[in-house]
């Protein structure tokens, strides 16, 4: 069947996919609507703000890293919200018989309708006039626009169909919970960006928009730019590099068709020998403590490895607690007690230790038949998120210490980690056994419907009250500081605070290991309600 005959059948089944997909039911459709209205509102103002940006001196930098974070967004799209269009998964299509090049174009085709390409083409259109100057610039412009379009759409169709036996699979779709990592990463990125921007114009977008002209798509735009201010052999190169990679990506594509649709699915089938080792592996067991304590410990390490949403938790806390003091030290504006971001994120990980097993919570609770089995259970998990949380609250101590030149206060502002980790440690373990709640294992919802309220009683009071908990630590650090001959005992507060620390994730695990042993019934049916 040739691409001619092909094409309006997949035109009319990504409509049908659409028009069906909001016929399931009323909600769906009108949150597609809302969203589509949303996107398209959005879309239109960002359409006027890039028209009234004609003219500005910095035009072509704004647009053009623009346009490649736009075209990143293409990218990473399928690897996120892999669900989020039936089409991108070809591996449907294996019993027609469909040649890969006219199936290529059928599919890129139908893949310019929906709302996404439509918001692409509002951008791009809206970036052209912005640094479009001349007929002739805007005659590239519409050469530029239907070429970066393509490159966007061809680009996260080659993603998915390199990726779609991982996007596929029970792992492939876990892995659209990391999408809140870059979510949280990226805004970080944005604000910090915008903090710099608004302190010194947007001349500092010019050197990063130098080197993106070059990469697709953004090397489009860079074209009709280059046509404006008369330099047609860059705007020839950039044209012919935006072309180049239209056909390289479609080639790309065009091969993992091939490759998935003669090769068969094994990606679901471990090999003997691997899954032998896996069973066989006791590593990480031979290095921790021996009984119970070792047991729990490297159970909660698994979890954080293997559990799609304890990993996002963890390695979003992570990478915040890094880029918050990091950032700020970068940009001169940051303190060396910033560094207790880290320790306060990872800290975080302590609440609701329970409502992370879910359902499975019920194997833990056949085991506690004492308040010493609470207390172990309890201590042996604290011991876990040490075993990351230490190193890394130094590393990130030491690492913002380093930057910003300021010794002389590392001590007090690694004891001041130790002692908010401490504090957390023993809240955390408290509020786990008095407002636990359960986390869905499926979707991006991490609290059950009807447990909100028990999540932001966990969670901020608990950090409110280890907020008060280390206030002792924080008048003493203030009245060191603050005292003509205080500062020669500054060092005092590193063995001070971290024994102080150690002391209250003692005590809140006394604490909490008698409520918990005495509620299991309850915690179990919290934790189980999702």
């Amino acid at each position: 069947m040739s691409a001619d005959a092909i094409t309006p059948v997949f035109v009319r089944l990504k409509l049908s996919l659409l028009r069906n997909g909001l016929r399931q039911s009323g909600g769906r459709k009108a949150a597609y609507i809302t969203s589509a209205v949303f996107a398209l509102l959005f879309a239109a103002l960002q359409l006027i703000g890039l028209i009234a940006l004609r003219g500005h001196a910095h035009a072509e930098s704004v647009v053009v890293l623009a346009v490649a974070v736009l075209g990143l967004g293409w990218a990473v799209m399928p690897l996120f919200f892999p669900s989020g269009d039936e089409t991108l998964d070809p591996t449907r299509l294996v019993m027609l018989p469909l040649r890969p090049r006219p199936l290529v174009r059928a599919l890129l085709t139908a893949s310019l309708v929906g709302i996404g390409p439509l918001f692409t083409l509002c951008l791009l259109v809206g970036s052209v006039v912005a640094v479009a100057r001349g007929g002739a610039a805007f005659a590239v412009g519409a050469v530029a626009v239907v070429l970066a379009l393509l490159v966007c759409v061809a680009l996260a169709r080659a993603v998915a169909a390199a990726n779609v036996r991982l996007l596929t699979s029970r792992k492939g779709r876990d892995l659209a919970v990391l999408s809140g990592l870059v979510i949280a990463i990226g805004a970080q990125i944005v604000n910090f960006g915008a903090q710099r921007i608004g302190a010194s114009g947007l001349g500092e977008l010019d050197p990063a928009a130098g080197i993106l002209q070059w990469v697709p798509p953004a090397s489009a735009i860079g074209a009709v730019h280059a046509v404006g201010e008369g330099s047609y052999g860059v705007a020839a190169a950039q044209l012919a590099l935006t072309a180049g990679a239209l056909v390289a990506l479609l080639a790309l594509w065009s091969r993992h068709l091939t490759r998935l649709m003669t090769s068969p699915d094994g990606s679901t089938l471990p090999g003997a020998e691997s899954a032998a080792k896996e069973r066989s592996s006791t590593g990480l067991g031979r290095l921790l403590p021996p009984g119970r304590t070792g047991t729990v410990m490297e159970r909660s390490l698994r979890y954080v490895w293997r559990d799609p949403k304890t990993k996002a938790a963890w390695v979003t806390s992570l990478a915040i607690g890094l880029i918050v003091p990091v950032f700020n030290a970068w940009q001169g504006t940051g303190s060396v007690y910033f560094a207790c971001f880290a320790a306060g994120m990872l800290g975080i990980q302590m609440y609701n230790q329970f409502g992370q097993d879910t359902s499975a919570f019920w194997i833990v609770a056949m085991t506690i038949s004492s308040t010493r089995d609470a207390y172990v259970e309890l201590r042996a998990r604290a011991y876990a998120l040490l075993l990351i949380t230490v190193p890394y609250a130094a590393l990130v101590t030491i690492l913002t210490t380093a930057m910003l030149g300021d010794w002389r206060r590392l001590p007090e502002a690694l004891g001041l980690s130790f002692a908010l980790l401490g504090a957390m440690l023993a809240t955390g373990a408290w509020t786990s056994a008095r407002f636990p709640y359960s986390i869905p294992q499926e979707g991006y919802k991490n609290v059950a419907p009807g447990q909100t309220g028990l999540a932001w009683i966990s969670i901020f009071g608990g950090m409110v009250a280890a907020a008060l908990l280390c206030a002792p630590v924080i008048a003493l650090t203030i009245w060191l500081n603050v005292s003509a001959d205080g500062e020669d005992w500054t060092w005092l507060l590193l063995p001070v605070s971290t024994a102080y620390g150690a002391g209250l994730a003692a005590a809140g695990l006394k604490l909490a290991a008698p409520r918990t042993a005495r509620r299991l019934p309850e915690i179990l049916a919290a934790v189980s309600k999702g």
